[in-house]
């Protein structure tokens, strides 16, 4: 009996201590399982980006031509279209005080002027290019032309006129190049000596054309345009885009014989003309001679003898030279490279100038009285 009841206390005591072993194996389980929360993330406020400021972008303006019209390669003007293909021609003009007035020359778009002579206090004479000579109603005097002017002419691919010249002018007329009228064309009654008489007028160029083999288009020799051009909306202010321009208001001119001087006129916006101390007023229509731009070269030149005929280099590089428009002036450099290649005008910079629309002067100024130009 005592044994049952012993075998029965252990029995219970076992299963006791197995039921407490089970309870604390449970909660220790319960105490290591995790729950594992995910936490999204606080959304972050966009941050908005500031746009990007574009730089205007300045519109060209474009001029527009008339219809029936283009824009002449000498002075960037609107004129007759039926005119683009038509070679210019280049007037050989005395100008001795005896030979004036002068006809026409305020209708010329280019006009250059270069001593003629060492002799007579280094006389000037001038040249004169015309795109549309058929317009012409009188023009002159006519007088010789030198070799430096057959250079000149054969940049614009133009057809000379002239009265003779002395022997110096023969080998460069006989260029193929060159194309020029000599003593064709009309004598008018002023008054004076036979030299200062002889004057282009209507019908005379046409029958020249018509009894020479020359085209009165552009021929194989033209080189092609010869002036930058500036837009006319946009023009060129030589002070807004140079730093080193200086006032020009008055050009003098080392010219002993006649001296030439250039003034600014504020109301035109040109330079007006005059010589021999008064305004070159034209004896067609009593207009002054003005341009828009004015070119001056510095330039070296050969005399061939006791005459005083001579020849400018004005196939050269790198010399010296001025810009001056709307009463500024620039210094640049001019280089001509070749007999039918154009004169190219470059800023100190190297850049090739841009001009304002308008007519042009061209004067060259011998280099041993250069430092006597006067810009003021």
């Amino acid at each position: 009996m005592k044994k049952k009841l012993l075998v029965l206390v252990l029995s219970l005591s076992m299963v006791a201590a197995m039921m407490t072993g089970c309870g604390k194996e449970e909660a220790a389980s319960e105490a290591e399982e995790t729950v594992s929360v995910a936490v999204e993330p606080i959304p972050e406020e966009p941050v908005e980006e500031e746009p990007e400021e574009e730089e205007p972008v300045e519109e060209e303006i474009v001029d527009e031509v008339p219809e029936g019209m283009y824009r002449s390669e000498l002075t960037n003007e609107p004129i007759d279209e039926a005119l683009k293909n038509q070679r210019p021609i280049a007037v050989m003009v005395d100008n001795e005080s005896l030979a004036l007035p002068h006809f026409g020359l305020s209708e010329a778009d280019v006009v250059y002027e270069l001593m003629n002579s060492t002799l007579n206090g280094r006389i000037t004479r001038l040249m004169c290019l015309v795109k549309d000579w058929g317009a012409i109603e009188q023009m002159g005097s006519i007088r010789s032309v030198r070799p430096t002017n057959i250079l000149l002419a054969a940049e614009w691919n133009a057809v000379l006129c002239h009265d003779g010249g002395p022997f110096y002018i023969d080998p460069y007329l006989a260029a193929d190049y060159a194309a020029h009228f000599s003593g064709l064309f009309s004598r008018v009654k002023n008054g004076k000596s036979t030299e200062y008489t002889e004057y282009i007028l209507p019908g005379d160029l046409d029958k020249a054309f018509a009894n020479s083999d020359y085209s009165k288009e552009y021929n194989k020799y033209y080189p092609g345009p010869h002036y930058q051009f500036a837009n006319p909306s946009t023009p060129v202010e030589l002070d807004s885009a140079y730093s080193d321009a200086f006032d020009a208001k008055v050009v003098k001119l080392p010219f002993p014989h006649n001296k030439s001087t250039l003034t600014y006129n504020e109301s035109t916006g040109t330079y007006d003309y005059s010589e021999y101390g008064k305004d070159h007023l034209d004896g067609e229509d009593n207009e002054i001679l003005t341009f828009k731009n004015v070119l001056l070269q510095y330039c070296t030149f050969h005399q061939y003898d006791e005459n005083g005929y001579m020849i400018f280099n004005c196939i050269d590089s790198g010399k010296e030279g001025y810009y001056i428009t709307n009463g500024k002036a620039i210094k640049v450099t001019w280089t001509k490279a070749g007999e039918m290649e154009p004169t190219r005008y470059y800023d100190m910079d190297g850049n090739e100038i841009t001009i304002n629309t308008g007519k042009t002067y061209v004067g060259f100024v011998p280099d041993d009285n250069w430092d006597e130009v006067s810009i003021q």
